[in-house]
Protein backbone atom coordinates (compact mmCIF):
# COMPACT_ATOMS: atom_id res chain seq x y z
CA UNK A 1 0.00 0.00 0.00
CA UNK A 2 1.49 3.47 -0.73
CA UNK A 3 1.71 6.12 1.62
CA UNK A 4 -0.93 8.16 0.11
CA UNK A 5 -3.51 5.49 0.73
CA UNK A 6 -2.10 5.44 4.85
CA UNK A 7 -2.52 8.65 5.17
CA UNK A 8 1.29 8.30 6.77
CA UNK A 9 2.75 10.89 3.79
CA UNK A 10 4.66 13.54 4.84
CA UNK A 11 6.67 14.36 1.76
CA UNK A 12 6.01 17.92 -0.43
CA UNK A 13 4.97 16.05 -3.14
CA UNK A 14 2.12 15.07 -0.96
CA UNK A 15 0.75 18.30 -1.84
CA UNK A 16 2.33 19.31 -5.21
CA UNK A 17 -0.86 19.00 -7.41
CA UNK A 18 -2.74 21.51 -5.04
CA UNK A 19 -5.69 21.58 -5.48
CA UNK A 20 -5.75 19.26 -8.76
CA UNK A 21 -7.65 15.89 -7.69
CA UNK A 22 -7.45 15.14 -10.76
CA UNK A 23 -3.84 15.44 -11.38
CA UNK A 24 -1.66 12.23 -12.91
CA UNK A 25 0.23 9.18 -10.97
CA UNK A 26 3.63 10.44 -10.01
CA UNK A 27 4.73 7.60 -12.50
CA UNK A 28 3.67 10.58 -14.71
CA UNK A 29 6.44 12.24 -14.11
CA UNK A 30 8.76 9.92 -15.78
CA UNK A 31 11.65 10.46 -18.85
CA UNK A 32 8.84 11.11 -21.34
CA UNK A 33 7.45 13.33 -19.47
CA UNK A 34 10.16 15.93 -19.62
CA UNK A 35 11.62 14.69 -22.50
CA UNK A 36 11.95 17.28 -25.39
CA UNK A 37 9.43 15.35 -27.79
CA UNK A 38 6.73 15.44 -25.20
CA UNK A 39 4.23 17.97 -27.64
CA UNK A 40 2.06 18.08 -24.65
CA UNK A 41 1.72 22.17 -23.31
CA UNK A 42 4.89 24.27 -21.05
CA UNK A 43 5.64 27.38 -20.19
CA UNK A 44 6.97 29.47 -22.87
CA UNK A 45 5.70 26.76 -25.38
CA UNK A 46 3.08 27.30 -28.35
CA UNK A 47 -0.99 27.88 -26.62
CA UNK A 48 0.38 27.60 -23.08
CA UNK A 49 -0.51 30.98 -22.24
CA UNK A 50 -3.45 31.37 -24.40
CA UNK A 51 -4.64 28.49 -22.32
CA UNK A 52 -3.92 29.38 -18.98
CA UNK A 53 -5.40 32.80 -19.75
CA UNK A 54 -8.35 30.81 -21.13
CA UNK A 55 -8.67 28.95 -17.94
CA UNK A 56 -7.83 31.68 -15.57
CA UNK A 57 -11.35 33.84 -17.46
CA UNK A 58 -13.66 29.81 -16.73
CA UNK A 59 -12.40 30.13 -13.34
CA UNK A 60 -13.46 33.29 -13.07
CA UNK A 61 -16.83 33.01 -15.09
CA UNK A 62 -17.25 30.13 -12.51
CA UNK A 63 -17.19 31.65 -9.00
CA UNK A 64 -18.51 35.15 -10.03
CA UNK A 65 -21.97 33.25 -10.92
CA UNK A 66 -22.39 30.51 -8.25
CA UNK A 67 -21.85 33.13 -5.51
CA UNK A 68 -23.12 35.87 -6.99
CA UNK A 69 -26.03 36.34 -4.47
CA UNK A 70 -23.60 35.97 -1.40
CA UNK A 71 -22.61 39.48 -0.21
CA UNK A 72 -26.68 40.53 -1.37
CA UNK A 73 -28.17 38.43 0.61
CA UNK A 74 -29.51 41.68 3.40
CA UNK A 75 -30.84 43.24 -0.07
CA UNK A 76 -32.39 40.04 -1.39
CA UNK A 77 -34.29 39.57 2.27
CA UNK A 78 -35.31 43.04 2.65
CA UNK A 79 -36.93 42.71 -0.85
CA UNK A 80 -38.85 39.67 -0.61
CA UNK A 81 -39.62 40.12 3.11
CA UNK A 82 -37.98 36.55 4.27
CA UNK A 83 -35.18 35.79 7.17
CA UNK A 84 -31.73 34.67 6.70
CA UNK A 85 -32.21 30.97 6.35
CA UNK A 86 -34.80 31.54 3.34
CA UNK A 87 -32.47 33.93 1.35
CA UNK A 88 -29.39 31.85 1.76
CA UNK A 89 -31.04 29.13 0.08
CA UNK A 90 -30.25 31.76 -3.15
CA UNK A 91 -26.07 30.31 -2.32
CA UNK A 92 -26.75 26.74 -1.11
CA UNK A 93 -29.43 26.00 -4.18
CA UNK A 94 -26.28 26.70 -6.86
CA UNK A 95 -23.49 24.76 -4.25
CA UNK A 96 -26.11 22.20 -4.17
CA UNK A 97 -26.55 21.81 -7.75
CA UNK A 98 -22.94 21.75 -8.33
CA UNK A 99 -22.18 19.24 -5.90
CA UNK A 100 -25.15 17.07 -7.10
CA UNK A 101 -24.06 17.16 -10.92
CA UNK A 102 -20.45 17.68 -10.48
CA UNK A 103 -19.98 13.54 -10.94
CA UNK A 104 -22.33 12.90 -14.49
CA UNK A 105 -20.61 16.25 -15.66
CA UNK A 106 -17.67 14.52 -14.90
CA UNK A 107 -18.69 11.28 -16.70
CA UNK A 108 -19.63 13.20 -19.81
CA UNK A 109 -16.22 14.94 -20.20
CA UNK A 110 -14.51 11.45 -20.01
CA UNK A 111 -16.86 10.75 -23.12
CA UNK A 112 -17.39 13.96 -25.03
CA UNK A 113 -14.20 15.64 -24.18
CA UNK A 114 -12.86 18.26 -21.64
CA UNK A 115 -13.28 21.55 -24.04
CA UNK A 116 -16.60 20.23 -25.18
CA UNK A 117 -18.32 20.54 -21.87
CA UNK A 118 -16.47 23.07 -20.21
CA UNK A 119 -18.04 25.39 -23.23
CA UNK A 120 -22.05 24.35 -23.02
CA UNK A 121 -21.54 24.57 -19.22
CA UNK A 122 -20.48 28.12 -19.28
CA UNK A 123 -23.17 28.85 -21.96
CA UNK A 124 -25.77 27.99 -20.32
CA UNK A 125 -24.82 29.27 -16.81
CA UNK A 126 -24.72 32.53 -18.47
CA UNK A 127 -27.42 31.98 -20.50
CA UNK A 128 -29.32 31.53 -16.80
CA UNK A 129 -27.39 34.19 -15.01
CA UNK A 130 -28.76 36.48 -16.83
CA UNK A 131 -32.11 35.58 -16.05
CA UNK A 132 -31.62 35.66 -12.79
CA UNK A 133 -31.94 39.51 -12.49
CA UNK A 134 -35.76 39.13 -13.93
CA UNK A 135 -36.87 36.39 -10.85
CA UNK A 136 -40.36 37.98 -9.83
CA UNK A 137 -40.32 35.93 -6.27
CA UNK A 138 -37.52 34.30 -3.84
CA UNK A 139 -38.84 30.52 -5.12
CA UNK A 140 -38.14 31.55 -8.82
CA UNK A 141 -34.87 33.06 -7.92
CA UNK A 142 -34.01 29.70 -6.11
CA UNK A 143 -34.67 27.38 -9.05
CA UNK A 144 -32.66 29.74 -11.48
CA UNK A 145 -29.90 29.39 -9.09
CA UNK A 146 -30.00 25.52 -8.57
CA UNK A 147 -29.96 25.50 -12.38
CA UNK A 148 -27.11 27.34 -12.38
CA UNK A 149 -25.21 25.26 -9.83
CA UNK A 150 -25.56 22.37 -11.97
CA UNK A 151 -24.59 24.09 -15.21
CA UNK A 152 -21.78 25.43 -13.77
CA UNK A 153 -20.76 21.34 -12.30
CA UNK A 154 -19.26 20.84 -15.83
CA UNK A 155 -16.21 23.05 -15.17
CA UNK A 156 -13.81 22.16 -12.13
CA UNK A 157 -13.72 18.32 -12.60
CA UNK A 158 -13.61 19.39 -16.58
CA UNK A 159 -10.75 21.66 -16.18
CA UNK A 160 -8.15 19.82 -13.72
CA UNK A 161 -8.48 16.67 -15.80
CA UNK A 162 -8.02 19.01 -19.59
CA UNK A 163 -4.69 20.13 -17.90
CA UNK A 164 -3.51 16.66 -16.96
CA UNK A 165 -3.82 15.29 -19.82
CA UNK A 166 -2.50 18.79 -22.17
CA UNK A 167 -0.20 19.97 -19.72
CA UNK A 168 3.90 18.73 -18.42
CA UNK A 169 3.27 17.32 -15.07
CA UNK A 170 6.60 19.40 -14.12
CA UNK A 171 4.07 22.14 -15.25
CA UNK A 172 0.88 20.82 -13.87
CA UNK A 173 1.32 23.11 -10.54
CA UNK A 174 2.05 26.39 -11.94
CA UNK A 175 -1.16 26.05 -14.59
CA UNK A 176 -3.70 24.63 -12.00
CA UNK A 177 -2.49 27.73 -10.04
CA UNK A 178 -3.90 29.87 -12.76
CA UNK A 179 -6.73 28.63 -12.99
CA UNK A 180 -7.43 28.23 -9.22
CA UNK A 181 -6.53 31.65 -9.00
CA UNK A 182 -9.64 32.90 -11.55
CA UNK A 183 -11.70 31.02 -8.38
CA UNK A 184 -10.47 33.15 -5.80
CA UNK A 185 -10.54 36.41 -8.17
CA UNK A 186 -14.19 35.50 -9.51
CA UNK A 187 -15.04 34.80 -6.01
CA UNK A 188 -14.24 37.87 -4.54
CA UNK A 189 -14.44 40.25 -7.52
CA UNK A 190 -17.86 38.94 -7.88
CA UNK A 191 -18.46 39.63 -4.42
CA UNK A 192 -17.19 42.86 -4.17
CA UNK A 193 -18.52 44.20 -7.56
CA UNK A 194 -22.18 43.36 -6.13
CA UNK A 195 -21.66 44.99 -3.12
CA UNK A 196 -21.09 48.19 -4.39
CA UNK A 197 -23.24 48.31 -7.36
CA UNK A 198 -26.28 47.65 -5.32
CA UNK A 199 -25.54 49.81 -2.81
CA UNK A 200 -26.69 52.52 -5.51
CA UNK A 201 -28.69 50.55 -7.70
CA UNK A 202 -30.10 47.29 -5.63
CA UNK A 203 -29.13 43.92 -5.98
CA UNK A 204 -31.02 43.08 -9.52
CA UNK A 205 -28.37 45.60 -11.27
CA UNK A 206 -25.60 43.82 -9.37
CA UNK A 207 -26.66 40.08 -10.37
CA UNK A 208 -27.05 41.32 -14.26
CA UNK A 209 -23.44 43.28 -13.81
CA UNK A 210 -22.20 39.97 -12.88
CA UNK A 211 -24.07 38.14 -15.85
CA UNK A 212 -22.13 40.47 -18.20
CA UNK A 213 -19.21 39.70 -17.09
CA UNK A 214 -19.30 36.15 -17.03
CA UNK A 215 -20.47 36.33 -20.95
CA UNK A 216 -17.44 38.49 -21.68
CA UNK A 217 -15.11 35.62 -19.66
CA UNK A 218 -17.37 32.77 -21.54
CA UNK A 219 -16.96 34.26 -24.90
CA UNK A 220 -13.26 35.14 -24.67
CA UNK A 221 -13.00 30.99 -22.83
CA UNK A 222 -13.98 29.20 -26.10
CA UNK A 223 -12.15 31.16 -28.32
CA UNK A 224 -8.54 31.21 -26.64
CA UNK A 225 -8.47 27.33 -24.96
CA UNK A 226 -6.52 25.39 -27.70
CA UNK A 227 -8.35 22.43 -29.06
CA UNK A 228 -7.29 19.32 -27.11
CA UNK A 229 -4.29 16.88 -28.50
CA UNK A 230 -4.60 14.22 -25.81
CA UNK A 231 -7.86 13.35 -24.86
CA UNK A 232 -9.06 9.70 -25.58
CA UNK A 233 -12.82 9.51 -25.05
CA UNK A 234 -14.05 6.86 -22.41
CA UNK A 235 -16.72 4.90 -21.51
CA UNK A 236 -20.30 6.18 -20.64
CA UNK A 237 -21.59 2.71 -18.86
CA UNK A 238 -23.10 3.24 -15.83
CA UNK A 239 -21.55 -0.01 -14.58
CA UNK A 240 -18.02 0.88 -15.47
CA UNK A 241 -18.70 4.76 -13.25
CA UNK A 242 -20.65 3.07 -10.47
CA UNK A 243 -17.74 0.57 -10.02
CA UNK A 244 -15.00 3.17 -10.06
CA UNK A 245 -16.96 5.27 -7.52
CA UNK A 246 -17.92 2.46 -5.23
CA UNK A 247 -13.89 1.23 -5.18
CA UNK A 248 -13.39 5.36 -3.79
CA UNK A 249 -16.13 5.41 -1.30
CA UNK A 250 -14.55 1.97 0.10
CA UNK A 251 -11.15 3.45 0.79
CA UNK A 252 -10.99 5.01 4.22
CA UNK A 253 -8.29 7.55 3.42
CA UNK A 254 -10.56 8.99 0.39
CA UNK A 255 -13.46 8.65 2.99
CA UNK A 256 -11.81 10.72 5.66
CA UNK A 257 -10.65 13.39 2.75
CA UNK A 258 -14.35 13.75 1.40
CA UNK A 259 -15.41 14.38 4.83
CA UNK A 260 -12.70 17.32 6.20
CA UNK A 261 -13.21 18.69 2.77
CA UNK A 262 -16.63 18.88 3.54
CA UNK A 263 -16.63 19.98 6.67
CA UNK A 264 -13.76 22.93 5.95
CA UNK A 265 -16.36 23.94 3.52
CA UNK A 266 -19.60 23.80 5.83
CA UNK A 267 -17.04 26.61 8.08
CA UNK A 268 -16.67 28.96 5.58
CA UNK A 269 -20.08 28.59 3.52
CA UNK A 270 -21.76 29.31 6.89
CA UNK A 271 -19.45 32.64 7.97
CA UNK A 272 -19.37 34.30 4.42
CA UNK A 273 -23.25 33.66 3.73
CA UNK A 274 -23.88 35.47 7.28
CA UNK A 275 -21.32 37.87 7.45
CA UNK A 276 -22.91 40.07 5.59
CA UNK A 277 -26.21 40.30 8.20
CA UNK A 278 -23.70 40.42 11.29
CA UNK A 279 -21.94 43.95 9.22
CA UNK A 280 -24.93 45.45 8.20
CA UNK A 281 -27.07 44.95 11.72
CA UNK A 282 -25.45 46.66 14.94
CA UNK A 283 -23.03 47.79 16.20
CA UNK A 284 -21.14 47.85 12.65
CA UNK A 285 -24.38 49.37 10.29
CA UNK A 286 -21.72 49.34 7.80
CA UNK A 287 -23.02 50.25 3.80
CA UNK A 288 -23.46 47.34 1.13
CA UNK A 289 -20.41 48.20 -0.44
CA UNK A 290 -17.99 47.98 2.47
CA UNK A 291 -19.72 45.21 3.26
CA UNK A 292 -18.61 43.34 -0.61
CA UNK A 293 -15.43 44.78 0.12
CA UNK A 294 -14.68 42.22 3.10
CA UNK A 295 -14.12 40.13 0.85
CA UNK A 296 -11.06 40.62 -0.05
CA UNK A 297 -9.91 39.08 2.67
CA UNK A 298 -10.02 36.25 -0.09
CA UNK A 299 -6.19 37.30 -0.85
CA UNK A 300 -5.17 35.82 2.26
CA UNK A 301 -6.60 32.23 1.17
CA UNK A 302 -4.78 32.15 -2.04
CA UNK A 303 -1.46 32.84 -0.01
CA UNK A 304 -2.44 30.19 2.05
CA UNK A 305 -3.05 27.36 -0.33
CA UNK A 306 0.24 28.35 -2.04
CA UNK A 307 2.15 27.76 1.28
CA UNK A 308 0.17 24.66 1.89
CA UNK A 309 2.93 22.53 0.20
CA UNK A 310 5.48 24.14 2.59
CA UNK A 311 3.27 23.82 5.82
CA UNK A 312 3.08 19.52 5.08
CA UNK A 313 6.82 19.10 4.40
CA UNK A 314 7.70 20.36 7.83
CA UNK A 315 4.27 18.79 9.35
CA UNK A 316 3.41 16.51 7.22
CA UNK A 317 -0.01 16.06 6.30
CA UNK A 318 -2.17 15.59 9.67
CA UNK A 319 -0.02 18.35 11.32
CA UNK A 320 -0.82 20.61 8.52
CA UNK A 321 -4.67 19.64 9.04
CA UNK A 322 -4.63 20.28 12.68
CA UNK A 323 -2.83 23.59 11.53
CA UNK A 324 -5.42 24.44 9.31
CA UNK A 325 -8.36 23.50 11.62
CA UNK A 326 -6.71 25.21 14.98
CA UNK A 327 -6.19 28.59 13.02
CA UNK A 328 -9.75 28.48 11.80
CA UNK A 329 -11.24 27.71 15.32
CA UNK A 330 -8.97 30.81 16.75
CA UNK A 331 -10.73 32.86 13.90
CA UNK A 332 -14.07 32.00 14.70
CA UNK A 333 -13.52 32.66 18.41
CA UNK A 334 -11.85 35.88 17.49
CA UNK A 335 -14.47 37.20 15.10
CA UNK A 336 -16.91 37.14 18.58
CA UNK A 337 -15.83 40.56 19.78
CA UNK A 338 -18.51 43.36 19.45
CA UNK A 339 -14.94 44.92 17.38
CA UNK A 340 -14.90 45.71 14.15
CA UNK A 341 -11.01 45.36 13.89
CA UNK A 342 -10.88 41.67 15.72
CA UNK A 343 -14.07 40.53 13.08
CA UNK A 344 -11.97 41.34 10.26
CA UNK A 345 -9.16 39.72 12.01
CA UNK A 346 -10.94 36.14 12.74
CA UNK A 347 -11.95 36.52 8.87
CA UNK A 348 -8.44 36.74 8.26
CA UNK A 349 -7.93 33.32 10.51
CA UNK A 350 -11.03 31.67 9.16
CA UNK A 351 -10.07 31.93 5.43
CA UNK A 352 -6.84 31.19 6.06
CA UNK A 353 -7.38 27.95 7.78
CA UNK A 354 -10.02 26.92 5.26
CA UNK A 355 -7.96 27.24 2.12
CA UNK A 356 -4.64 25.68 3.25
CA UNK A 357 -7.03 22.94 4.90
CA UNK A 358 -8.77 22.25 1.53
CA UNK A 359 -5.59 22.57 -0.53
CA UNK A 360 -3.90 20.09 1.75
CA UNK A 361 -6.96 17.72 1.43
CA UNK A 362 -7.82 18.36 -2.43
CA UNK A 363 -4.25 17.38 -2.99
CA UNK A 364 -4.41 14.17 -1.48
CA UNK A 365 -7.06 13.12 -3.20
CA UNK A 366 -5.01 12.91 -6.31
CA UNK A 367 -2.53 11.64 -4.50
CA UNK A 368 -4.33 8.72 -3.11
CA UNK A 369 -6.65 7.74 -6.26
CA UNK A 370 -4.26 5.63 -8.56
CA UNK A 371 -7.52 5.03 -11.31
CA UNK A 372 -10.58 7.26 -11.74
CA UNK A 373 -9.05 10.29 -11.16
CA UNK A 374 -11.56 12.48 -12.29
CA UNK A 375 -14.17 10.25 -10.20
CA UNK A 376 -12.43 10.64 -7.14
CA UNK A 377 -12.09 14.61 -7.86
CA UNK A 378 -15.95 14.71 -8.68
CA UNK A 379 -16.60 12.85 -5.50
CA UNK A 380 -14.09 15.43 -3.37
CA UNK A 381 -16.05 18.29 -4.97
CA UNK A 382 -19.37 16.87 -4.87
CA UNK A 383 -18.49 16.44 -1.11
CA UNK A 384 -17.21 20.12 -1.09
CA UNK A 385 -20.20 21.76 -2.49
CA UNK A 386 -22.41 19.74 -0.04
CA UNK A 387 -20.55 21.28 2.95
CA UNK A 388 -20.90 24.34 1.01
CA UNK A 389 -24.56 23.86 0.83
CA UNK A 390 -25.04 22.72 4.47
CA UNK A 391 -22.97 25.72 5.68
CA UNK A 392 -24.75 28.53 4.22
CA UNK A 393 -28.14 26.84 5.34
CA UNK A 394 -27.26 25.69 8.95
CA UNK A 395 -24.93 29.12 9.40
CA UNK A 396 -28.09 31.22 8.50
CA UNK A 397 -30.80 29.27 10.75
CA UNK A 398 -28.23 29.40 13.23
CA UNK A 399 -27.68 33.16 13.11
CA UNK A 400 -31.71 33.34 12.98
CA UNK A 401 -31.62 31.76 16.15
CA UNK A 402 -28.81 32.47 18.26
CA UNK A 403 -26.83 35.42 16.37
CA UNK A 404 -23.37 35.41 15.32
CA UNK A 405 -22.71 33.17 18.10
CA UNK A 406 -24.79 30.70 16.95
CA UNK A 407 -23.13 30.64 13.62
CA UNK A 408 -19.53 30.48 15.29
CA UNK A 409 -20.93 27.57 16.91
CA UNK A 410 -21.84 25.17 13.76
CA UNK A 411 -18.31 26.21 12.74
CA UNK A 412 -16.41 25.16 15.87
CA UNK A 413 -18.40 21.98 15.88
CA UNK A 414 -17.25 21.62 12.04
CA UNK A 415 -13.65 22.13 13.02
CA UNK A 416 -14.14 19.75 15.94
CA UNK A 417 -15.50 17.40 13.12
CA UNK A 418 -12.09 18.03 11.20
CA UNK A 419 -9.93 17.28 14.45
CA UNK A 420 -11.99 14.12 15.06
CA UNK A 421 -11.26 12.50 11.64
CA UNK A 422 -7.71 13.47 11.73
CA UNK A 423 -6.85 11.62 15.05
CA UNK A 424 -8.91 8.20 13.76
CA UNK A 425 -6.71 8.84 10.22
CA UNK A 426 -3.60 8.94 12.74
CA UNK A 427 -4.44 6.00 14.44
CA UNK A 428 -5.43 4.21 11.05
CA UNK A 429 -2.10 4.86 10.22
CA UNK A 430 -0.11 3.75 13.17
CA UNK A 431 -2.05 0.13 12.97
CA UNK A 432 -0.33 -0.38 8.86
CA UNK A 433 2.03 -2.89 8.96
CA UNK A 434 5.51 -1.52 8.16
CA UNK A 435 6.31 -2.89 4.64
CA UNK A 436 2.47 -1.66 4.00
CA UNK A 437 3.52 2.09 5.55
CA UNK A 438 6.22 2.13 3.24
Amino acid sequence: MSPASTGASTTVGAVATVPAASAPAPAASSSRSCSPSDSRMAPGGPGYRRMSFALFLAGVATFALLYSTQALLPLISGEFGVAASDASWTVAAATGGLALFVLPMSALSERYGRRTVMTGSLAVAVGLGLLVPFAPSLGSLVVLRGLQGAALAGLPASATAYLAEEVRPRALVTAIGLFVAGNSVGGMSGRVITGWVAQEWGWRVAVAVIGVVAVACAVAFRLLLPAPRHFTPGSLRPRVLARTVRGHLADPLLRRLYAIGALFMTVFGGVYTVIGYRLTGAPFSLPQGIVGSIFLVYLVGTVSASTAGRLVGRLGRRGALYLAGGTTATGLLVSLADSLPLVLLGLVLITAGFFAGHAVASSAVGRTATTGRAQASALYQSAYYIGSSAGSTVGATAFHAGGWAGTVGVGVLAVAGVVTITVLGSRAARRQPPAAAH
